[in-house]
């Protein structure tokens, strides 16, 4: 029986140690990080535990920043731990901002820890920005169309050799306005040109004008060549020009010319209604006269014998009248032949 409960009281014991145990190293490993201290301790780095401890109580993990510090000084850089944690704070990519600088520092660019944040937080890759200014990049502008001055159209594909410019990283221009720069450099190159062959047979003129234009002012890179890979000949937009040019004015034309006929039109029916009008005018005059006559007549203004007269000068009249006009329409017949 007290073997079988001294048996029980060591198992307890083992249990509460090995709980205890478990404690202790959760404990030193998390709230009192000895191990992330050792290393920094060996890599040369002075922090002391304490500042490990209060790390974790302003929520920044100790590992970022000690590993931080151990990458900077083992390249020979000072950076403080306060300059980090600020930076960890503010939003910032402490690793990003401390390989940026190793790698400036090792490719004899001038960048400080300022300057680095900076970018870092306007929210560049300033890590990336160090290594495209040491190794260039090449950027394919898409297919700019440009008219010569002879109508014909030039398709241009270009290449563009940039590199960071450190200086002007922050507030600088991106890669949509380098290639839309470029784009109207193109536009005004080919179409100060008289003729399309030109710019085919020379193609350098194009860089060469574009390049003198400063078209990295004011951007984030620098330019330092552009090559023209490829030129198309397109549509022939001077004749396409013309020919709509022509229709319109065909158009215009037709138009003016259909006004014109609904105006004449238009005169014709007016003309017509005032000759109607006349006649009925003079039909009604006409009918007047009888009833004149009448009047005179019976008041004794007009006598038979002046009537008589009177028609028999009408009678004279259209006799004289159907004489003097040449007969039409009377073809003589078989019969009369």
């Amino acid at each position: 029986m007290n073997t079988l409960l001294l048996i029980e009281n060591v198992g307890v014991v083992i249990a509460i140690v090995v709980v205890g145990l478990i404690f202790l190293l959760v404990f030193f490993t998390y709230f009192i990080p000895v191990g992330l201290w050792f290393s920094a301790l060996l890599s040369g780095v002075r922090i002391s535990l304490v500042q490990l401890i209060f790390m974790r109580w302003r929520k920044v993990p100790p590992s970022i920043i000690v590993n931080a510090m151990i990458n900077s000084t083992k390249a020979g850089l000072t950076v403080s731990r306060d300059q980090l944690e600020a930076h960890f704070l503010a939003g910032g990519h402490v690793q990003s901002v401390v390989n940026a600088l190793i790698s400036a520092d090792k490719a004899n660019i001038p960048l400080d820890f300022k300057a680095a944040t900076a970018i870092d937080l306007a929210g560049r890759n300033v890590f990336e920005a160090v290594q495209m200014s040491v190794n260039p990049r090449v950027i394919n502008t898409p297919p700019v169309s440009a008219v010569a001055k002879n109508g014909i159209q030039l398709v241009v594909k270009a290449r563009v050799t940039v590199r960071t410019n450190i200086k002007q990283l922050v507030g600088g221009a991106g890669e949509e306005t380098i290639l839309a720069r470029i784009g109207e450099g193109i536009v005004t190159t080919v179409g100060s040109a008289h003729d399309h062959k030109t710019v085919l047979e020379n193609p350098d003129q194009i860089s060469k004008t574009v390049l003198a234009k400063g078209l990295d002012a004011g951007t984030a890179f620098e330019i330092l060549s552009i090559d023209i890979a490829d030129i198309d000949v397109g549509q022939n937009i001077g004749a396409k020009l013309q020919m709509e040019q022509a229709s319109a004015d065909l158009k215009v034309a037709q138009a003016k010319a259909e006004e014109r006929r609904a105006m004449a039109v238009a005169s014709e029916q007016e003309m017509k209604a005032k000759a109607q009008e006349a006649r009925a005018k003079v039909i009604e005059a006409e009918a007047e006269i009888p009833k004149a006559m009448a009047e005179a007549f019976r008041s004794g203004n007009l006598g038979i014998m002046d009537y008589y007269k009177m028609k028999n000068i009408q009678a004279d009249t259209e006799m004289r009248d159907s004489i003097a006009k040449p007969q039409q329409g009377n073809k003589p017949t078989k019969k009369d032949e």
